[in-house]
């Protein structure tokens, strides 16, 4: 497996194959939240949980199995003194609204399908929900930035040795 995902990508660019997945499997995830987002508005709440759960849960593997050890080992070593690049602050922008997102976004799941402790658990379910989903988006859209930067624009793409 760890072969596969450092062959070069599929999207044409200087991504290896994990990178070309891993965007192309966050996308999907902000495809499935949205129309999880369409069952609530149609009232069709049962569908609505079982779709922003998946999605959810998938998030969650993906988030801790490809994103945080790249940021450990390319940006972590260059905080603070390289933050005034694009390749760093971006990747940090990108990392704390991702973090504020998978942590609402498992909040609200744990407290959707009943998990979560009594003492944490919200009343304003609504609100929650809606900042949740809008922090996954502007992640998403940051994350497309960093793939941008990361292996379009830049002459030197991060690898693993």
């Amino acid at each position: 497996m760890n072969e596969l995902l450092h062959q070069p990508g599929f999207l044409g660019t200087a991504a290896n194959w994990a990178a070309d997945f891993t965007l192309m499997m966050m996308i999907l995830f902000a495809v499935l939240l949205t129309v999880g987002v369409v069952f609530a508005v149609k009232k069709k709440y049962d569908t609505h949980r079982w779709v922003q759960t998946s999605a959810v849960i998938l998030n969650v593997i993906f988030v801790l199995w490809m994103m945080v050890l790249p940021y450990r080992d390319f940006i972590v070593p260059g905080i603070p003194q390289r933050l005034n690049e694009t390749f760093y602050w971006l990747t940090t922008l990108h990392a704390v609204v991702g973090a504020i997102a998978f942590t609402l976004g498992v909040f609200v799941v744990l407290r959707a399908n009943g998990l979560m402790i009594k003492a944490l658990q919200f009343n304003n379910y609504k609100l929650v929900m809606r900042i949740s989903y809008a922090f996954y988006m502007l992640t998403v859209l940051l994350g497309i930035g960093v793939y941008l930067v990361w292996f379009v624009n830049n002459p030197n793409p991060p690898t693993y040795g």
